[in-house]
């Protein structure tokens, strides 16, 4: 992770919903994965993103998941699941899963997706307390941490821009500014914030969209879609299930799925690695 975070240029992620959509995420070249709870909720029990997971839940889901994987995780921690003595835990649990890093915010626990409206922040004090708790507890000097914030929405751009840097102060590794509603937002914060930050990339979302290369462009190192995998299989999904009841077979749809073949090379079934010639991603 600090290696991708000291080369030049942005960085390109997906978040992958579950072990299997992440392995293909790797296999088709993307080199940091995000896993986060909108994702893992849905995928694990069909509920929203809404403060329901606890952090045996995601430790579980992380551990799952970098077992199958070689590049680096970053998972998110929501608000840490509680007070300090939460927050010390799940640097402790997210590390033993072998995750690279993690994301802390600073939303009131429960926390909502931060698209979602409703949202509530705690103070700067608090957050910045929880954060140091966060940096002071890593063992592993690599596991980066993140710090959120989702200010925009409550209290405007002038006072995430000030939390994002008091965070950045206490040494948080990176920033996430989440929900900038314009592109002068983007560019304010991309300017006014020294440290690396994340460019979150939500279709549908509040934020607009940008290519990665026009968000290097206003400095931000990382861009990410945080839930499209969530998205795009639903959507083929949908398409299984009216093909079986329209046509009561779906092999018309052989042209946009991968073979049988394929699946069973992504899932190891043959006891070989993938060469580039065999690798259809």
């Amino acid at each position: 992770m600090r290696e991708l975070l000291d080369r030049p240029g942005i960085i390109r992620s997906l978040a992958p919903h579950d072990v299997f959509s992440a392995r293909i995420m790797e296999l088709a070249g993307i080199e940091l994965l995000f896993l986060g709870g909108f994702g893992t909720s849905a995928s694990c029990y069909g509920l929203p993103d809404i403060g329901l997971l606890g952090l045996a839940e995601m430790a579980d889901a992380a551990r799952r998941m970098t077992g199958a994987l070689s590049v680096p995780l970053i998972v998110d921690a929501d608000t840490g699941y509680g007070t300090i003595p939460n927050v010390i835990r799940t640097v402790l649990e997210f590390e033993r899963a072998g995750a690279a890093g993690m994301l802390l915010e600073d939303q009131v626990y429960p926390k909502r997706c931060g698209h979602f409206s409703g949202k509530e922040v705690i103070s700067v004090d608090e957050m910045e307390s929880k954060l140091k708790a966060a940096l002071d507890t890593r063992h592993d000097s690599d596991f980066v941490i993140i710090a959120r914030t989702d200010a925009v929405a409550i209290e405007g751009i002038d006072a995430a821009i000030e939390r994002a840097n008091r965070y950045a102060e206490i040494g948080a590794d990176m920033i996430f500014v989440e929900a900038p509603g314009s592109r002068w937002e983007l560019e304010r914060i991309g300017r006014e914030i020294p440290k690396p930050q994340l460019a979150n990339m939500l279709v549908g979302g509040v934020t607009p969209i940008f290519s990665a290369d026009e968000l290097e462009e206003l400095n931000f190192k990382i861009v990410v879609s945080p839930v499209e995998s969530l998205a795009i299989t639903a959507f083929s999904v949908l398409q299984l299930a009216r093909a079986m009841l329209d046509e009561g077979r779906v092999d018309s749809l052989k042209d946009q799925m991968l073979s049988f073949h394929d699946l069973k090379q992504i899932l190891g079934a043959n006891t070989v690695e993938l060469t580039p010639e065999e690798n259809l991603l």
